[in-house]
């Protein structure tokens, strides 16, 4: 028989906690919400565990879902509300529940929205019903700025060009833009994940208003899963992220950085020994801006990265190399 799981709360979301972001140049208190939605539509990434977390949710449950969240939490600025797919996506979120929960984050005294939706969702009515109730910000997962990664490795499902068109009526319409980029897809080694880094960065800016590094982690139930347990991936070394860190440092449009899962097998990470501080560091550059956050760190272990990056393609050739052959 197989193992009898206890059955879903609908009427709690899946997380929520606090703490601090970045909105117009500070640091801010903030909310997170991820609700307990149907579900990403798409659901093909091959990285992303996240569509396990659904289930058939009414408009009525993500009500009692954000009533949970909110009687619970003490005063933030910032209110992130996500879900496993995107929250402007009609089918996983009804317009009349989508219109209610940002009311409701309205009415407890959020002064800002950050949602997440694929490019096709976003449209000047969806963004519209959003910045009629508060300032918003809309997170849109571009990964890279390369569509043959984002095609052919990611299969994210949607161009360049509909990330910039999607950008383009989310700015129209009076909201601003985040974009999300993956720091080492699988079938990247590091030189080539950074070098995909730095250039989705400076295409990624004249789109933006913030830029979120997120740096792979080998989620459960994945193709990406199955690929590290045969030892053909290894997440990012932390040196990787605080070197695009500090080269973008000063940019006019912020980029940062929450290294989730950093110093775990499955998560980026150095040696073991370092990474509590490099991760650190980093969760204080998001808020600070200041590359000299990173001028103390120091370990033994930045000659292995750096040999990594020299050895890693001589050894076994490019990988992405052999993704386009």
């Amino acid at each position: 028989m197989r193992p009898s799981h206890p059955p879903i709360d609908l009427s709690r979301p899946v997380s929520c906690w606090q703490g601090q972001d970045l909105l117009d140049g500070q640091a801010v208190g903030s909310l997170t919400v991820i609700l307990r939605t149907r579900g990403c539509r798409w659901r093909s990434c091959k990285m992303c565990g996240y569509a396990l977390e659904g289930a058939e949710a009414t408009g009525q449950d993500l009500l009692n879902q954000m009533e949970n969240a909110l009687s619970r939490a003490a005063p933030a600025r910032m209110v992130k509300i996500y879900t496993s797919g995107s929250f402007l996506d009609p089918v996983e979120v009804p317009p009349d529940a989508r219109d209610r929960i940002l009311e409701m984050a309205a009415s407890w005294g959020a002064q800002h929205l950050v949602l997440e939706s694929r490019p096709e969702f976003i449209t000047s009515e969806s963004v519209s019903g959003c910045v009629r109730i508060l300032p918003t910000t809309l997170g849109i997962g571009l990964e890279t700025a390369s569509d043959l990664i984002r095609e052919r490795i990611i299969n994210k499902g949607f161009s360049f060009q509909d990330f910039a068109g999607a950008s383009r009526v989310a700015r129209d319409g009076g909201a601003t833009v985040k974009a999300y980029l993956l720091m080492k897809p699988p079938h990247l080694s590091e030189e080539e994940a950074l070098a995909d880094t730095i250039s989705s960065i400076r295409k990624a800016e004249p789109h933006s208003d913030l830029i979120s590094l997120n740096l792979c982690n080998v989620q459960r139930g994945t193709p990406l899963e199955r690929i590290w347990a045969r030892g053909g991936f290894r997440p990012p070394w932390l040196w990787s992220a605080v070197q695009v860190l500090k080269g973008a440092s000063g940019r006019a449009v912020p980029v940062i950085c929450d290294p989730v899962g950093a110093g775990s097998s499955r998560g980026p990470h150095n040696c073991g020994k370092c990474d509590s501080d490099f991760a650190s560091a980093i969760r204080r550059h998001a808020l600070e801006q200041d590359g000299s956050v990173f001028d103390d760190l120091n370990c033994r272990c930045h000659e292995v990265w750096r040999a990594a990056l020299r050895l890693e393609q001589r050894a076994f050739g490019s990988p992405l190399g052999m993704m386009i052959v």
